[in-house]
């Protein structure tokens, strides 16, 4: 059998035991894959978690992918990357202490019970431990239901799950989004990160905001670090989970390993 029928027939079986008609009723026309990059934890020198990024079939950027989707498949989509990723990264070998994170859109989700259930039914299938999902907030439309939103996160919460969200620093995931809901996880915009060795503005921003999630007991993660000269500087400010290209670039269907050696430091107090 083709792959990617194959790939399909799982995913019909998953969403046909969730018993979801929206689900079954909702179809992604277009095919798509993953690249995976690793979030690193430069203390411990160990991979925390690697982000499942879309790709087209062929390692086609993820505009390819995104730019096909409108609001007849929106929800379906946000699905399918859920089950598709999690049958990936198992057939890849994860790693067991490593997380898979996965990116969810707010205004996609149709019912947080049912979107558990489909997860559950696909890291059941595929013998994926449940409590290594991490699940990423992004924030490219404003978020137009913010209590259902809330209701999502919350039985998210019940069920063990960590949250992150993503882009902290542009769009719409700014103070406002961190006052209302409370993730394990804030993962600082590439925007803020670049030059941040040399950028005053960008230093007392950054500076707040690390000092901010600390009293808010959430962990910070500086995703999109290219140089050297900033990670140092983010690494002075007790940030200790990193992501970008000075690390490791994303692989399609492959988990990179990085040398950590270079990035490894003592905890900073």
């Amino acid at each position: 059998m083709d792959e990617s029928v194959e790939a399909e027939s799982s995913a019909d079986a998953i969403w046909n035991r969730a018993g979801c008609a929206r689900c079954r009723s909702n179809r992604v026309e277009f095919q798509f894959s993953f690249a995976f990059q690793p979030i690193v934890d430069v203390v411990t020198g160990q991979i925390y978690a690697y982000e499942a990024l879309v790709r087209g079939p062929g390692s086609q950027p993820a505009a390819s992918v995104l730019d096909q989707l409108d609001e007849e498949n929106r929800y379906h989509f946000d699905q399918q990357c859920r089950v598709r990723a999690i049958e990936i990264a198992t057939k890849l070998g994860m790693p067991e202490d490593i997380k898979l994170s996965i990116n969810f859109d707010p205004n996609a989700l149709y019912d947080p019970v049912l979107c558990i259930r489909t997860t559950m039914i696909a890291a059941e299938k595929y013998k994926f431990d449940v409590e290594r999902l991490l699940f990423e907030l992004t924030e490219h439309r404003k978020v137009e239901d913010t209590e259902r939103l809330n209701r999502i996160l919350d039985h998210y919460a019940n069920f063990g799950f960590p949250t992150a969200i993503d882009d902290f620093g542009a769009g719409f995931a700014g103070l406002g989004l961190l006052a209302k809901f409370r993730p394990h996880l804030t993962k600082i915009d590439r925007e803020l990160v670049m030059h941040s060795d040399r950028d005053e503005a960008r230093q007392a921003i950054l500076c707040g905001t690390v000092a901010t999630c600390a009293a808010l007991r959430m962990e910070t993660v500086a995703e999109g670090v290219e140089r050297m000269e900033e990670f140092e500087f983010l690494r002075g400010l007790g940030i200790r989970l990193f992501q970008g290209y000075l690390i490791a670039k994303p692989a399609f269907e492959a988990l990179p390993q990085p040398d950590l050696s270079r990035f490894l430091t003592a905890p900073t107090a």
